[in-house]
C-alpha cells in the first residue's frame, strides 16, 4: 500500500498536507500507511466560509430538506462501503468491527432522516412544546421556538470510531442547520478521510455546509463565538484543556463531551448460573471485551457479580476468553485484531498494570500470548485480559483508572444496594448494564443508580436477540453520561439535534404566532371561503383554512341506536337515573364517539378529490357533556402541512365540535394525506 497524504476540505476545495507531516502507522503491521499536517491550513476562512456560505444555505432549506439529503447520503455511503472496509483493516478492526463503525455509521444516518421527516415541521422554524396561555382574553399567547444557531460546529472526533463517529455527529448537526468542521483523531485519520472524500462527492449538500481538517485544529477555536458549537469525543484530560479556551469560556460556547468512562456490567442477585440472565451476561462481557479490542468508549470495565456467582462466572468468561483469536483482522478466524496504534498499545499495557496493584490478573499474559498471521511486535496487539478484585470497597484505581482496551474485572457484591454503590464509584458512566429477570431489581437500579449513568441497558430472556447490546448506542436515544462522563448528550433523535438550536419564547398575539410558526393556533385569523377544503390539493390549502359545518341535532335515538349498533351500552348513555347521579353528567348523555362520528358526517366531503386517505386523529378531548336535544356545529381549520412524499403531503386539522350555546364540547386533530396536485 502506498503512504497516502491526507488533505484538509477547505472553502470548497482539497488542501495538500502542509508544515511537519506526520506519519500514521499500520496497527497490524506497523507500516506507515498515511501522513497528514494543518499547520499552514487558513483557518479563518474556513471560519467565515462555515459562518458565511455553509449556514446560510443550510438554513435556506427546510428541516425535510435537510434530512432528505441526510438520507441520500445514507444511501450513496452504503453502496460505497467495501472500500472503507479495506482501508478499515489497517486500523486493527476486523469486518464485524468494520461494520460497527461503519455499518453503524450509516444506519445512524437512516434513522435521523427518517426521525427528523417524521417529529420536525417541513419548514425553517421547530415549535418547541404547546402554546402557553399568558392573558385571561387569549390575545397574549406565548410559544417556545427553536432556529438554527447561525454559527459553526466543530466536531473534534475519536479514533476509535472513525466513520460512525464523525456520522453520529454530522447527522443531527446538518438537519439542524449548522456547518461542520469535522477534525478526526489523527490515529486512524485515513479511514475518515476516504469516507470525507465521499461525502464531498455525493455532491448532496451546498457549499460550505462541511470541511475537514487532516491534522491539528491550529487556531480554530480562539476563533468560537457564542453562536459556535464544539462536540468533543475523547478524553477527560483532553476535554479539559479543550473546556478551559478563554474563547470557550468567555463566549459560553457549546461544549457537548463524551468523555471515557468506567462503565459497568451487573449480574443481577437473581440471575443465577443455569439461568438465560446468567448466559446472557456471559456472552455480553465477552463480547465487550474483544469487539473493536476493547476500545469502545461503552465497552465493560468492571463486571460485578454476587460473591456466590464469582467463581461461576471467572470460568465461564476464562472459556471463553480461551477460545478468542488474536491476529490478523484480514485473516478468516480471527475473533479479534489489534489495538489501533503502538501509542494505544503501550498505554493499555501501562493502565493493565496500574489495575494490577488491586486485582489479580486471571486471564491474558501480555508477555506470552498467540498472534494469527502477525508480527505481535510489529504490530498494536495485547491479549484479552481478565482481573478479579477481592476487595471492590477498600480499590480505588478500579474505580478510577481506564484501560482503555481488552480490559476488564470482576468484583464481587453482598446484595443488589451494594453492587450498585459500587458501580456508582466511576463517578459518571456512559451506561452500566443490569441482567435481571426481576423488575423490582430493574426499579432499584434506577432510582439508585440513574443520576450515575447516561444510559441503563437492562437485558434478560425476553429481550433475546432483539436487544443491541451493552455497548450500543442508538440514534434514537441520548448518548452521553454525567461526571466523569463529560455531562454532554449526543445523538437521541431531536434531542440531539436541538444541541445545535436556539430555543427562543414568543409572546406574541395569536395572529403573529401562527404567522411565526406557520401553522394555525387557536385565537388566531381564520378564513372561510369556498370551495371545500377538502377539493383543494395539499399546495392549495394554506394553515388557517376554514370551514363551519352543521348544525346537526342529537336525539335519544340517535343515542340508542347508537350503543345498539356499537354495543356500548354504558350507563352514562342508557340510564337518566344512574346518569344523573355521576357529578360529570346531567343525565344520560351522547357517546365520545357518537359525537366524532356525528362531526366527519357534517364536514367530510364524500366525493373523490384531493384528500386520499384519513389515517388517524391526535389529542382527543371531551370538554362539555352532549345532551339528547343538543346542536352540533364543526369548525374545521389546517393547522399544518407536512409533505411525506412526491405525491402527497400531511395536513393537520384543528377540528372543534360546539353546541348550540357556542361552547365546545369536543377537540381533537385530524390528520389526512392530500394529494399534491
Amino acid at each position: 500500500m502506498s503512504v497516502m497524504r491526507l488533505e484538509s476540505y477547505v472553502a470548497g476545495a482539497w488542501v495538500a498536507p502542509s508544515g511537519d507531516l506526520k506519519p500514521l502507522r499500520s496497527a497490524v503491521t506497523g507500516d506507515v500507511v498515511a501522513e497528514l499536517g494543518s499547520q499552514k491550513l487558513d483557518f479563518a476562512r474556513m471560519a467565515d466560509h462555515a459562518r458565511q456560505v455553509g449556514g446560510p444555505a443550510l438554513r435556506a432549506m427546510t428541516f425535510h430538506d435537510r434530512a432528505f439529503a441526510i438520507k441520500a447520503l445514507a444511501q450513496y455511503l452504503n453502496d460505497r462501503r467495501e472500500a472503507l472496509y479495506e482501508l478499515s483493516y489497517e486500523t486493527g478492526a476486523t469486518k464485524p468491527d468494520s461494520m460497527i463503525d461503519i455499518d453503524g455509521g450509516i444506519g445512524t444516518l437512516f434513522v435521523y432522516s427518517s426521525k427528523a421527516r417524521r417529529e420536525l415541521p417541513d419548514d425553517h422554524v421547530y415549535v418547541d412544546g404547546a402554546l402557553e396561555q399568558l392573558s385571561r382574553s387569549g390575545n397574549f399567547v406565548g410559544q417556545h421556538v427553536a432556529t438554527p444557531l447561525q454559527g459553526m460546529a466543530v466536531h473534534i472526533n475519536a479514533f476509535n470510531f472513525p466513520v460512525w463517529g464523525m456520522l453520529e455527529k454530522m447527522a443531527p448537526t446538518l438537519i439542524a442547520g449548522v456547518p461542520a468542521i469535522v477534525k478526526p483523531a489523527s490515529a486512524t485519520a485515513w479511514l475518515a478521510e476516504a469516507c470525507f472524500r465521499m461525502i464531498v462527492e455525493s455532491g448532496l449538500f451546498p457549499e460550505g455546509a462541511v470541511q475537514f481538517i487532516a491534522g491539528s485544529t491550529g487556531d480554530l477555536l480562539d476563533r468560537l463565538t457564542g453562536q459556535d458549537v464544539v462536540s468533543f469525543t475523547g478524553s477527560a484530560s483532553t476535554a479539559s484543556m479543550l473546556r478551559a479556551n478563554p474563547k470557550i469560556i468567555g463566549n459560553s460556547v457549546r461544549f457537548v463531551a463524551e468523555q471515557d468512562s468506567l462503565n459497568a456490567s451487573v449480574l443481577g442477585p437473581d440471575a443465577a448460573p443455569g439461568t438465560p440472565e446468567f448466559d446472557a451476561f456471559i456472552k455480553e462481557v465477552h463480547r465487550e471485551m474483544t469487539a473493536k479490542a476493547g476500545q469502545k468508549c461503552t465497552a465493560v470495565r468492571r463486571v460485578f457479580v454476587h460473591a456466590a456467582h464469582r467463581d461461576a462466572v471467572t470460568e465461564a468468561l476464562i472459556a471463553r476468553l480461551e477460545k478468542t483469536v488474536v491476529g490478523n483482522p484480514r485473516s478468516e478466524g480471527v475473533r479479534m485484531g489489534a489495538l489501533a496504534s503502538l501509542a494505544q498499545r503501550d498505554d493499555v499495557l501501562e493502565k493493565a498494570g496500574i489495575l494490577a496493584t488491586e486485582a489479580r490478573r486471571v486471564f491474558g499474559d501480555p508477555e506470552a500470548f498467540a498472534v494469527t498471521e502477525a508480527d505481535a511486535g510489529a504490530g498494536a496487539f495485547v491479549p484479552p485480559m481478565l482481573f478479579s478484585c477481592d476487595d471492590p470497597d477498600g480499590a480505588q484505581k478500579l474505580h478510577s483508572v481506564e484501560a482503555f482496551g481488552p480490559v476488564s474485572t470482576i468484583m464481587p457484591y453482598r446484595d443488589l444496594g451494594h453492587a450498585l454503590k459500587l458501580a456508582n464509584r466511576g463517578e459518571g458512566s456512559l451506561v452500566a448494564s443490569i441482567f435481571t429477570h426481576d423488575p423490582a431489581v430493574a426499579r432499584q437500579a434506577v432510582l439508585e443508580a440513574g443520576a450515575f449513568h447516561g444510559r441503563l441497558y437492562f437485558a434478560n430472556r425476553d429481550t433475546g436477540k432483539e436487544a443491541t447490546g451493552h455497548g450500543s448506542p442508538l440514534p434514537h436515544m441520548v448518548h452521553g453520561g454525567p461526571g466523569r462522563a463529560g455531562g454532554g448528550e449526543e445523538l437521541g433523535g431531536v434531542r440531539g439535534v436541538m444541541h445545535y438550536m436556539q430555543r427562543t419564547a414568543i409572546q406574541a398575539s395569536p395572529d403573529l404566532i401562527a404567522g411565526i410558526t406557520n401553522r394555525y393556533v387557536a385565537g388566531a385569523s381564520t378564513e372561510e371561503k369556498e370551495p371545500h377544503p377538502f377539493r383543494l390539493t395539499f399546495g392549495e390549502l394554506e394553515p388557517g383554512r376554514t370551514i363551519w359545518v352543521g348544525p346537526r341535532a342529537v336525539t335519544i335515538g340517535d343515542i340508542e341506536h347508537f350503543a345498539e349498533f356499537t354495543g356500548d351500552t354504558f350507563y352514562a348513555h342508557m340510564d337518566e337515573q344512574t346518569a344523573a347521579a355521576n357529578p360529570f353528567f346531567p343525565g344520560r348523555v351522547a357517546h365520545g364517539y357518537l359525537i366524532l362520528s356525528f362531526a366527519a358526517g357534517m364536514f367530510v366531503d364524500p366525493a373523490p378529490g384531493p384528500v386520499l386517505a384519513n389515517y388517524g386523529l391526535d389529542n382527543l378531548r371531551f370538554m362539555k357533556p352532549v345532551s339528547p336535544g343538543d346542536t352540533l356545529k364543526v369548525r374545521l381549520t389546517v393547522k399544518q402541512k407536512t409533505r411525506r412524499k412526491d405525491e402527497y403531503g400531511e395536513v393537520r386539522w384543528d377540528v372543534g365540535v360546539y353546541n348550540q350555546e357556542g361552547e365546545q364540547v369536543a377537540a381533537y386533530e385530524l390528520l389526512t394525506m392530500n394529494a399534491m396536485e
